[in-house]
C-alpha cells in the first residue's frame, strides 16, 4: 500500500474512534484576577485550561490551573496545578438507568491531581448525578484519597477522604449562570493535616449572546473562593491566616 494512505488511515483511525466513543465535549479558557489570596502571595492573575465531556461508558472533567503571582520575584512568580478525572456510569456500561427518585446514575469515579507545589494524590470512589428542579445538573462524588509523593515543600500531602458536590443552574433566558464546585476533605491521615473546606462557585454573564449573538460562548463575572484550614494548614500559626475569602473577576471563552 501506498505510504500516503497507510499516514491518512493512521491519522484517519483515532479520530474515526473517537466519534464512536465521545458523545459531546466542551473546551474552556479562563482567566482571572484576584486580590487578597491567603498563604501565597495576595495578588493572583490565572489562566485555567478546561475541558468536559461526556463518552461512551461515562464523563470527564480536567482543568490546568497557570497562577501568576504578579507582585513576587521572577524567580518564583508563577506555579501550576491541575485536576484530571473521569467517571464511570453505571447506566452507560449496562445500558439501563441505574437509580431511583431524584437519583440517575452512580459511577466509579477517579481523579488525578498535581502541582508544581502540590503533593500528587490519586482519588477513587463513588459518583451520583442528581435531578433537582432548578439544576441543569448537580453531581456528587465521595473519595478516598491516597497520597502519591510528599517531597519537601509541597502542600496538601496526606490521606483521608473527600466530598464534592458540583452544579450548575441556568437563570431561565437572563443569561446568568451561576456554577461551581465545594471540596471538603476530611479524616485526614496525617496529624500535622488539617481538614478543609474550599466552596469556589462562579457567576456569570452570557455577554456573547448580547454582542455577537453567539449563546454559551463568551461570559464575564465574579468568583468567590471560599478555603478553611487552605491546604490544610492549621489556625494557630502566627502571622500566618489561613482561612480564604477572595472574590476575583473573570472572562471565560469556550471554544
Amino acid at each position: 500500500m501506498n505510504n500516503k494512505w497507510i499516514l491518512v488511515a493512521l491519522l484517519a483511525s483515532p479520530t474515526v474512534f473517537a466519534e464512536s466513543l465521545v458523545q459531546w465535549s466542551d473546551f474552556s479558557v479562563t482567566a482571572l484576577y484576584g486580590d487578597n489570596f491567603e498563604v501565597d502571595p495576595a495578588e493572583q492573575t490565572t489562566i485555567t485550561l478546561e475541558t468536559a465531556g461526556g463518552w461512551k461508558y461515562g464523563d470527564w472533567f480536567a482543568f490546568q490551573d497557570f497562577i501568576y503571582f504578579n507582585d513576587a520575584p521572577s524567580d518564583s512568580n508563577h506555579v501550576n496545578y491541575g485536576e484530571y478525572g473521569t467517571r464511570f456510569s453505571a447506566s452507560k456500561i449496562f445500558d439501563s438507568k441505574i437509580g431511583f427518585g431524584p437519583l440517575t446514575d452512580l459511577s466509579l469515579a477517579l481523579q488525578y491531581e498535581q502541582g508544581s507545589a502540590a503533593a500528587s494524590t490519586m482519588l477513587y470512589g463513588i459518583g451520583s448525578d442528581w435531578a433537582v428542579p432548578g439544576f441543569s445538573y448537580l453531581n456528587v462524588n465521595v473519595y478516598q484519597r491516597t497520597e502519591l509523593s510528599n517531597s519537601a515543600g509541597e502542600r496538601g500531602a496526606s490521606d483521608g477522604w473527600q466530598l464534592t458536590p458540583a452544579w450548575r443552574i441556568d437563570f431561565g433566558d437572563t443569561g446568568i449562570v451561576f456554577d461551581g464546585f465545594i471540596d471538603w476533605v476530611f479524616s485526614p491521615s496525617e496529624d500535622s493535616y488539617e481538614p478543609m473546606l474550599h466552596i469556589n462557585p462562579q457567576l456569570k454573564y452570557d455577554l456573547g449572546a448580547v454582542i455577537n449573538g453567539k449563546s454559551g460562548q463568551f461570559y464575564v463575572g465574579v468568583e468567590y473562593d471560599y478555603w478553611k484550614n487552605k491546604y490544610g494548614i492549621p489556625n494557630g500559626i502566627p502571622g500566618l491566616e489561613v482561612d480564604q475569602s477572595v472574590f476575583s473577576l473573570l472572562i471565560k471563552y469556550h471554544l
